[in-house]
């Protein structure tokens, strides 16, 4: 059987930024250079999210504004989908919006019904600039619509009306790390 590297071993997990963070708030720059500094921002992307137990990861969330998010996140068929994508845009989605459980590793341990999409499909580059197209259903469609938002200075929070997001707010300001987020802006 062939050996495949793992995403994300010679990677170095980096502190996240937070909600109140302005880097989180602002759209991300396209990539221009394809070269070793992107490798490694990618494994450290890795490293990161492992290390923090998520699905998926933009730039932006280790305060790095650039067009590039990784990912490792089922479907909701259980089939795992891996990747990373560069400079990517949401092409398009399709199916019934469905408001699903959703969480972020920005806000930690905070998670609400928000409205996605059943399908998308987002189109970027790989890290050497190859073509790459990745169509998801389900929640790994759900992911792919979050981590396009973030590289747009959005948040799921955003999303959200009324209570629901009141609620989420709310939640936020008393979280433990609330106080932390706050001193770092």
């Amino acid at each position: 059987m062939p050996s495949r590297t793992i995403p994300g071993r010679t990677g170095h997990p980096r502190p996240l930024r937070l909600l109140g963070d302005p880097v989180l708030a602002a759209p991300c720059r396209e990539v221009t250079s394809f070269d070793g500094e992107l490798s490694r921002l990618i494994e450290d992307m890795f490293a990161t999210m492992y290390a923090a137990r998520g699905v998926g990861l933009a730039a932006n969330q280790i305060g790095v504004p650039l067009r590039v998010f990784v990912y490792d996140c089922p479907d909701d068929e259980d089939r795992r989908h891996l990747g990373h994508l560069v400079n990517p845009h949401l092409a398009g989605t399709d199916g019934p919006v469905i408001r699903g459980p959703e969480g972020c590793l920005s806000l930690p341990g905070i998670e609400a019904g928000t409205p996605r999409h059943d399908e998308a499909v987002v189109e970027g580059v790989d890290r050497t600039g190859a073509p790459v197209r990745v169509t998801g259903t389900g929640f790994f469609a759900r992911c792919l619509q979050h981590e396009c938002d973030h590289l747009e200075g959005g948040l799921y929070v955003d999303r959200l009306t009324g209570l629901r997001r009141r609620r989420a707010l709310r939640a936020a300001a008393r979280a433990p790390w609330a106080k932390e987020a706050a001193g770092a802006c």
